[in-house]
């Protein structure tokens, strides 16, 4: 089950304009005002340690989750009982918008490190979003992006090779980086190579067979969860058949 909320001292909570991810969170054009009402209704400063449960698959869907520091997992239970991740979230993003529609969530979550989190509870949500015809914009377009993210995801699970896959992550993290001005060439993962093998549908042991031979080709230079990029143009001529399928 999903922890209690914790209590955030007054002294401590960080407003949404002075958020350095608020930008990518949020909708540009909501103002100081219409930023301030969003603050009475954000749960800020709930935190979780590596390993750690946010909400559960079939639980009472109540909120989402901007992530604000570190990094989280999301999976499914199939028919069959496995585990199946279906994507990673890094600050400035938000999960949960797929369980908007229904009475539960429709995965589970889980911190991969250290993470914090600004929680939004849905019924609120929807209350303001009608209010603000800009928020409610920004919301339908982040649901777009889950849909298109989740087709995305689907059709590289089907059509792509091992590499393809591999080199198609690498780009997609390396971009998400780049939009919360960070490195777009050298970061760290946050997930574990058994969970980029189960989100890409490959064996662990492919996996890393294919970051040795990224690093052999000169692709990479990859030292633990450290990942540099060497040659960006060359692993997006790698992911060019995932590039066609997504125009």
């Amino acid at each position: 089950m999903g922890h209690p909320i914790a209590t955030t001292r007054p002294q401590l909570k960080a407003l949404c304009h002075q958020c350095s991810l608020s930008k990518l969170c949020l909708p540009l054009a909501v103002g100081e005002d219409d930023i301030e009402r969003l603050e009475d209704i954000i749960k800020q400063g709930r935190s979780f340690s590596r390993g750690e449960t946010i909400f559960e698959q079939s639980e009472k869907a109540t909120s989402c989750f901007a992530v604000r520091g570190g990094a989280i997992k999301t999976t499914i239970i199939n028919k069959s009982g496995d585990e199946q991740v279906t994507g990673f979230y890094l600050p400035g993003e938000i999960m949960g918008l797929d369980s908007i529609s229904g009475n539960s969530y429709a995965c589970s979550a889980y911190a991969l490190e250290r993470t914090s989190v600004c929680e939004l509870p849905i019924d609120h949500m929807e209350v303001l979003a009608r209010k603000l015809p800009t928020l409610q914009h920004h919301f339908f377009q982040l649901m777009s992006s889950e849909i298109q993210s989740s087709q995305q995801h689907a059709m590289l699970l089907s059509k792509n090779t091992a590499e393809e896959r591999i080199a198609s992550l690498l780009l997609s993290l390396s971009s998400r980086f780049e939009r919360r001005r960070l490195s777009p060439t050298r970061f760290n993962l946050p997930m574990a190579r058994n969970d980029i093998a189960n989100y890409l549908g490959l064996a662990v042991e492919t996996v890393s067979r294919v970051m040795t031979r990224f690093q052999n080709q000169g692709l990479i230079n990859a030292k633990g969860r450290e990942v540099e990029l060497l040659d960006v143009e060359l692993l997006q001529e790698v992911a060019l058949t995932f590039a066609r399928c997504k125009s």
